[in-house]
């Protein structure tokens, strides 16, 4: 103590428990990074020396909530805007037992900048929910943040099987033969073309999905044509590029299915050029394809409840003992909007 009259400080609990001031300056704010028997040392220190009574040491002393990052991909994608909004409402709602959470947009599609934040995020988080790249830089950062302690799971798109990480999200797989069913049926008896728009092939969500889709075309609808994919990078402006060109450059075009987001710009050209026969499927039930459900301009909305996956990710998280049960996947047609 510095005086009679004086209460305990820092100091004295660190010197009472062999450990250095920022070690206590931890478990006084309750962050991570304190091996539990390391923590123990300092609180009973801690009382001892008179710094904390009985109720401040059930409060600190408590099992500390966890601190869990979200990274997702920043850019114009109307639903991962909305599941950064929902990520950030909990926040505001949490409770004193509730994980701490925060959220962080990461330049989309850059690798090495979802790689840094997961290595910076580590040094706070006790565990990481993101949207992964599947690249090696990002494999690799995975592995050592891992390695580190932290659990990590992916969210929407993975990483694939060998990089051992959990993943809460659809069978992507399955995803895109259920659209491929739908475009086909929905064409009708028709012969022509359909194409596929996606924000990128490194998204493994989008990938797997082009997959299905094809897988589909080929086994049951041999009379549709792919005229290939565009990549969009989740940007209305460039989607909105791409399904002109396609409009204007196939005469007989079909459907159109968006693998990724931001279905806005697709129906925007689709509205400019009156191309209602069109059919279009895309992903993420938003204001924006809500409205165009409504107008007929899309057909089918592939959706996943954000706060589910939310729920899901923490829980993944602080229960990964426990198997995780498949997400539902969400088909919403015009009849059946929520």
């Amino acid at each position: 103590m510095t005086g009679e009259d004086s209460r305990p400080l820092l100091v004295d609990i660190a010197a009472r428990a062999g450990v250095s001031l920022a070690t206590v300056d931890r478990v006084m704010n309750r962050r991570k990074g304190v091996a539990e028997r390391t923590r123990r040392r300092v609180l009973e220190a801690a009382q001892a020396v008179g710094y904390l009574g009985d109720d401040e040491l059930a409060t600190i002393g408590a099992a500390r909530p966890m601190n869990v990052t979200v990274l997702l991909p920043a850019g114009m994608n109307p639903y991962l805007r909305l599941l950064g909004d929902r990520v950030r409402e909990r926040v505001d709602r949490s409770g004193a037992n509730d994980p701490f959470l925060r959220c962080y947009f990461i330049d989309s599609f850059d690798a090495g900048a979802l790689a840094e934040a997961l290595r910076r995020s580590a040094d706070w988080a006790d565990g990481i929910a993101f949207f992964a790249i599947e690249h090696p830089e990002v494999r690799a950062a995975a592995a050592e943040v891992a390695a580190g302690g932290t659990k990590l799971v992916t969210i929407v798109s993975n990483l694939g099987e060998r990089a051992g990480v959990a993943h809460v999200g659809l069978d992507n797989h399955a995803v895109g033969r259920t659209a491929g069913l739908l475009v086909g049926r929905f064409a009708g008896r028709r012969e022509g073309t359909v194409a596929l728009v996606a924000g990128s092939r490194n998204y493994r969500a989008h990938s797997d999905r082009e997959a299905g889709f094809l897988s589909e075309l080929e086994e049951m609808f041999p009379r549709l044509r792919l005229v290939g994919l565009r990549e969009g990078h989740d940007d209305a402006a460039q989607n909105y590029r791409h399904a002109l060109a396609l409009l204007e450059q196939e005469p007989d075009l079909l459907g159109i299915y968006n693998v990724g987001g931001s279905s806005g710009g697709i129906t925007r050209a689709l509205r400019e050029l009156d191309r209602g026969d069109v059919v279009f499927v895309g992903h993420g039930l938003t204001p924006d394809t809500r409205r165009a459900l409504l107008d007929g301009t899309m057909d089918a909305v592939f959706d996943q409840d954000p706060d589910d996956l939310i729920d899901r990710a923490i829980r993944s998280l602080s229960q990964p003992e426990t198997p995780a049960k498949p997400l539902k996947l969400e088909i919403y047609f015009r009849e059946n909007l929520p």
